[in-house]
């Protein structure tokens, strides 16, 4: 059963001192896949300033913007409307030997090593091997989920921007974008291609039409078994309905939704908000 979903995503910037100028770039904008149709999307900035899009390599929409005059506050709306689908059964999954031979050969390669954000021991990869003993691509995105998820629990502040996998995994706490990290990691050293994806969560599944719901961003992991296959696995399920993609990468840098250099003082974190309102 399709749903259609507005997103409101607002991040505000505040400065100690008026920043002299801005140079910003801003990934807020849903793509539209087999699932998922963007019927509407924009980005507005405050002050006001022309903006400009282009697609990146990885294939998400960048809005960006320059601000060249003194300012002490920044505002950024990204607004969307999205229509999703349930997703499809899950195909027949292949051979490992086939999994290996497509990674050597394609751009599947680019997700099958590690980054800096996605660099875990190899002792941890060989625990993740045992849990995956003897079981097909699909149950071992299952399996290596649940391994992350049983180790890494959801503890909102309990990490940062620049947190790694293997800090993640060794506190045993993070956010969503921490055990999208690992189980990347994981399955990357397991000779899975894995992706990092950044987007969207409805945070109820039976939410009440046209009432307005706080949320967040979030990340989950596409994993390459014969297609691309979506897994969330702080929620220990499938990518489905409830998640709206926005980019995939090899982690969360080249994903990040707001980000960019100014001239001037530096301020505290961004402030950022998430709403959600489903209307259909």
């Amino acid at each position: 059963m399709t749903r259609r979903l507005r997103i409101r995503h607002i991040t505000r910037v505040s400065y100690a001192q008026a920043a002299v100028s801005s140079h910003n770039e801003v990934r807020m904008t849903p793509l539209t896949l087999p699932g998922q149709t963007t019927l509407d999307a924009r980005v507005t900035v405050n002050p006001s300033t022309p903006t400009w899009s282009y697609w990146d390599y990885w294939g998400t929409q960048v809005t960006g913007f320059d601000l060249m005059d003194p300012h002490a506050d920044l505002t950024i709306t990204a607004s969307s409307l999205v229509e999703t689908s349930p997703p499809e059964p899950l195909g027949s999954a292949p051979a490992w030997a086939e999994v290996a031979e497509a990674a050597t050969n394609s751009r599947l390669a680019e997700f099958t090593a590690a980054t800096s954000r996605t660099i875990v021991p190899p002792e941890l990869v060989a625990r993740a091997r045992a849990a995956a003993d003897g079981l097909d691509p699909h149950e071992t995105a299952v399996a290596v989920s649940a391994l992350v998820a049983d180790r890494v629990s959801y503890i909102p502040g309990a990490t940062g921007v620049n947190t790694g996998a293997a800090e993640a995994w060794e506190q045993g706490a993070g956010v969503c974008q921490d055990i999208a990290h690992v189980t990347a990691a994981l399955l990357r050293g397991l000779g899975l291609p894995t992706r990092y994806v950044s987007g969207y969560l409805h945070p109820e599944r039976d939410a009440e039409l046209h009432r307005p719901v706080a949320g967040q961003s979030h990340a989950w992991i596409e994993y390459w078994a014969g297609d691309w296959a979506g897994y969330d696995p702080t929620n220990r399920t499938r990518a489905d309905e409830s998640h709206v993609v926005v980019g995939r990468g090899r982690d969360y840098d080249d994903v990040t939704p707001h980000k960019g250099i100014y001239r001037g003082v530096a301020g505290g974190p961004p402030e950022v908000t998430v709403e959600f309102t489903r209307v259909g």
